[in-house]
């Protein structure tokens, strides 16, 4: 059995906010979503990839991992359609976790640099690896943390819904032990403020809704320069 709570924030620099987050705690299925290519780009592109996947797993006469990473390519092959059919939306793309509890599992898709973490016993683990420059060329190439915050390709994704029409979908599955906590973030949150910041706020007595406002404001008191989503689910 799990809880959750979610929520989200354009931040104090974007004008709009292109995350999208849905929870379906009735089917056990947990989104974010980061949308790119413009503002209505971006919005139409984070919300369709979502609906999508809730769509074909709400749908699914079985709803297991397979259904999931479907449910996702199925997601890939509407953005891409819908943007190839309006020149308006040409170049649009999103982000997305996908996280499907199944007892005491939750099965995990992912794809660009959002990110899926569990906090566990007050400890925070990242669970699902970046598609980004930064994590498959930089890092390998050996550039070091500071020549990486610097360089020009640091926000360059390689992989994102609705951009590439062959998907690599990043697969996990997270055993949820009672009073673990799956937090799923947009990079407004984890490319904001420290990790030992978010350990801090995730191990206070406080609700998951208390905890979702408080990291969405520490990622204001930081500067908020994107938009900054946070879904929390935890085990009970």
């Amino acid at each position: 059995m799990f809880s959750h709570a979610s929520c989200s924030d354009k931040g104090l620099v974007r004008s709009n906010n292109q995350d999208y987050c849905l929870a379906l705690p009735e089917i056990g299925l947990y989104i974010l979503a980061d949308g790119m290519g413009g503002a209505r780009g971006g919005e139409r592109a984070s919300q369709l990839a979502a609906d999508t996947v809730a769509e074909v797993v709400k749908g699914a006469a079985r709803r297991d991992a397979s259904v999931l990473l479907e449910a996702v390519e199925q997601a890939n092959r509407r953005v891409r359609a819908e943007a190839g059919a309006d020149a308006r939306l040409e170049g649009m793309g999103t982000t997305l976790v996908a996280a499907l509890a199944m007892e005491s599992d939750i099965a995990i898709a992912s794809v660009g640099d959002s990110r899926a973490y569990l906090y566990e016993s007050g400890t925070l683990r990242l669970v699902t690896e970046d598609q980004t420059w930064v994590r498959e060329v930089g890092i390998p190439l050996g550039l070091d943390e500071e020549s990486l915050k610097r360089h020009p390709m640091r926000h360059v994704l390689t992989m994102a819904i609705g951009v590439n029409t062959e998907l690599t979908i990043r697969y996990y599955m997270v055993h949820m032990a009672p009073l673990a906590t799956l937090l799923i973030s947009s990079d407004g949150l984890h490319g904001v403020i420290p990790q030992s910041d978010i350990e801090r706020i995730l191990g206070e007595s406080v609700s998951l809704d208390a905890k979702c406002s408080a990291l969405i404001r520490s990622a204001c008191d930081a500067g908020a320069p994107d938009n900054v989503s946070v879904v929390l689910v935890q085990a009970v």
